[in-house]
């Protein structure tokens, strides 16, 4: 009915939006839920009358996106917006125009004008959606540079003795049978240690280590060039194995070639 003249965000790995109505007439809640029925990334948590029963659901449901009226019973949508300290995305959704300098200055994502069409009210939908995306984004690599900071070193036994090794000093480890070896930029000679290249991959931070070869780790950050299925780091050639090829071009070649 609606998306065969509709461009509609789809990614097999979405987290739906959780949302909520707030407008006080029946017609204008039931044609909001119908439209977010027909679109998969939002999930409709509960429809309220007045801004104080938005106010329960707040305080017991994390939100993502709000459609909200402005003309509501005793608190203005405008003033409920205004009222929040921690504010889920919202749109307004009314028949009055005149609020929208307002409502964009409090950030709104959308302003939609009643009678709504659903292909206007899907391009609001669509906007919030790349919005939350892009902090969700934000949020991973945030969590990722944390996780990187807080683990920046590791240790290894050698030689009977506990080495020290900085992570970001890490050029690349060979797997030897039941040892391995940790080359290390600016050292001579690697450090050897008895490890398993599985445990070593299994417990490094797998944001710049990479297993390219069932007897290579790679830092990618310390990756010269790439030449067909050799990598280059510190004038080392380093094969990539046929079982880690898909790997190694998802997550290094078509991540960051421009």
């Amino acid at each position: 009915m609606y998306l065969d003249t509709c461009v509609l965000i789809l990614d097999t790995k979405y987290r739906q939006m959780k949302c909520i109505i707030i407008d006080n007439e029946p017609l204008a809640q039931q044609i909001l839920e119908d439209y977010i029925r027909h679109i998969p990334f939002l999930k409709l948590e509960k429809k309220c009358s007045s801004a104080f029963e938005a106010y329960e659901i707040l305080q017991k449901t994390t939100i993502d996106l709000i459609f909200l009226d402005i003309h509501l019973p005793n608190v203005s949508g405008v003033e409920f917006i205004s009222s929040l300290d921690n504010r889920p995305m919202f749109i307004f959704t009314t028949a009055y125009s005149e609020y929208a300098v307002e409502a964009f200055d409090l950030s709104a994502v959308d302003y939609l004008l009643k009678p709504i069409a659903f292909r206007r009210f899907l391009k609001a939908a669509n906007k919030a959606y790349q919005i939350f995306s892009l902090n969700r984004k934000i949020k991973r690599e945030e969590l990722i540079d944390n996780q990187e900071s807080e683990q920046d070193f590791i240790m290894v036994k050698s030689d009977y003795k506990s080495v020290k090794i900085q992570l970001n000093q890490i050029l690349y480890i060979e797997g030897l049978k039941d040892y391995v070896k940790i080359y290390i930029q600016n050292e001579e000679k690697p450090v050897i240690t008895l490890n398993s290249l599985k445990k070593m991959a299994d417990n490094l931070p797998n944001n710049h280590f990479l297993r390219v070869h069932k007897s290579f780790i790679i830092n990618t950050n310390k990756i010269k060039s790439v030449t067909k299925n050799r990598i280059i780091i510190h004038d080392k050639w380093i094969p990539v194995g046929d079982n880690y090829k898909n790997d190694f071009q998802s997550s290094v070649i078509n991540k960051f070639t421009l």
